[in-house]
C-alpha cells in the first residue's frame, strides 16, 4: 500500500512537469502582450519596453522557460503581473470559496443523486424510473449560468430568501456562510446530479440481478437492506469513479459559477489573469488544479480498497 501511494506521487512530478510545458508554451504563444495591458491606451513604444525588461518578457523563449522550472523547482510559483503579489499567496487567498463551492456541490449531488438513483433501478420501468430519468436528461442538458439565473431569479430576487452574490467566510458566521453558497451549490450540482444518478441506477440494476441479491431474498433479508446494503454497496466502484471524474469537471464550472455569483475564489481569479494575460497567475492556478486532480485520483483509488476488498495494488 505504502509503495503504491508513494509510486503514484512520484508520478506526479511527470505529469506537472507536461502541464507546466504546455500552459508555459501556449500562454506564450498565444496573442496578447502582458506589458501592453499593464501599461494601458496612453502608453508609448518605449514605456511598453520598460514594462516587458521589468517583467523579464524581452529575454527568449528558452530564457523564460528555465527561469519558471527553476523558479518552482524551488516551490516560487512567480508574482503575479497584474496584481504584484507572489502567486502562492493569491491562490492561497481565493483557494477558501473555491474549496467551499466545490466540496458542497460534491456533497449535495451525491446526498441527492445516490437515492434518486438507487431508487430508479428499484422502480425500473415505473414512473419513478421515468421522472428520474428524464430530470437527468434535463440536468445535463442545460447551462449551468443557465441553471443559475433560473434560481437567482424566484429565491432571490422574488422572494428574496438568498443573497445574490458575494461570499462570506466561515469566521462570520456558518449560517451567512452558507446562505451566500447555497444557490451556487445547487446550480452547479444539478449537473453533477444528473450524471450521478443515471450512473447509480445503471450499476444498482446490474447488481439487482446479481445471484447474491436472489440468495439475500430467498433468505428472507427485507427489500430496504437488499437495496442498500447489498445492491448500492457492490454497486459502489462506478459511482466513486464517476464521482472523481466529477471533481475534474467541477474546474469548468467553477469558473462559470463564480463569475455568475461573484463569488472571488480561483475561477474568478482565472478569468481577471487571462484578460490581464498575467501568465505567472494563470500557470500557478493551472498547476494547482491539475495537483488536485492527481490528488483526488490517488484518493479514488484508495476508497477502491474499502469498498471492494478484492482489490489490491
Amino acid at each position: 500500500m505504502l509503495r503504491f501511494i508513494l509510486s503514484r506521487l512520484a508520478s506526479t512530478v511527470p505529469v506537472l512537469l507536461v502541464v507546466s510545458i504546455t500552459v508555459f508554451l501556449v500562454l506564450r504563444l498565444a496573442p496578447g502582450d502582458p506589458a501592453a495591458v499593464i501599461g494601458g491606451s496612453n502608453a508609448t513604444t518605449e514605456d511598453i519596453a520598460a514594462i516587458r525588461q521589468s517583467l523579464g518578457l524581452d529575454k527568449s523563449l528558452l530564457q523564460q522557460f528555465l527561469i519558471f522550472i527553476g523558479n518552482l523547482l524551488h516551490g516560487d510559483l512567480g508574482r503575479s503581473y497584474y496584481f504584484n503579489k507572489p502567486v502562492a499567496t493569491l491562490i492561497a487567498e481565493r483557494v477558501g470559496p473555491t474549496l467551499s463551492i466545490a466540496s458542497g456541490t460534491m456533497l449535495f449531488a451525491v446526498a441527492v443523486a445516490v437515492p434518486m438513483g438507487t431508487l430508479a433501478a428499484w422502480r425500473m420501468g415505473g414512473w419513478v424510473d421515468r421522472l428520474v430519468m428524464g430530470f437527468s436528461v434535463l440536468g445535463f442538458s442545460v447551462p449551468v449560468f443557465v441553471v443559475a439565473y433560473l434560481l437567482i431569479m424566484p429565491l432571490s430576487l422574488k422572494l428574496g430568501w438568498l443573497p445574490v452574490q458575494g461570499y462570506v467566510p466561515t469566521s462570520d458566521g456558518l449560517q451567512a456562510w452558507a446562505s451566500h453558497l447555497v444557490l451556487p451549490w445547487i446550480a452547479l450540482g444539478t449537473v453533477y446530479v444528473a450524471l450521478l444518478a443515471r450512473v447509480t441506477r445503471a450499476s444498482v440494476s446490474e447488481a439487482l440481478t446479481e445471484d447474491y441479491i436472489r440468495t439475500a431474498r430467498a433468505k428472507g433479508v427485507s427489500q430496504t437492506a437488499v437495496l442498500f446494503r447489498h445492491a448500492l454497496v457492490n454497486a459502489a466502484v462506478p459511482i466513486v469513479t464517476v464521482v472523481g471524474i466529477g471533481v475534474s469537471l467541477l474546474i469548468g464550472g467553477v469558473v462559470v459559477t463564480e463569475t455568475v455569483f461573484a463569488i472571488p475564489g480561483l475561477g474568478s481569479m482565472t478569468v481577471e489573469a487571462v484578460l490581464n494575460r498575467d501568465f505567472p497567475v494563470i500557470q500557478g492556478v493551472v498547476l494547482f488544479f491539475a495537483f488536485a486532480n492527481v490528488a483526488i485520483n490517488l484518493l479514488v483509488d484508495l476508497c477502491y480498497l474499502a469498498l471492494d476488498p478484492r482489490i489490491r495494488y
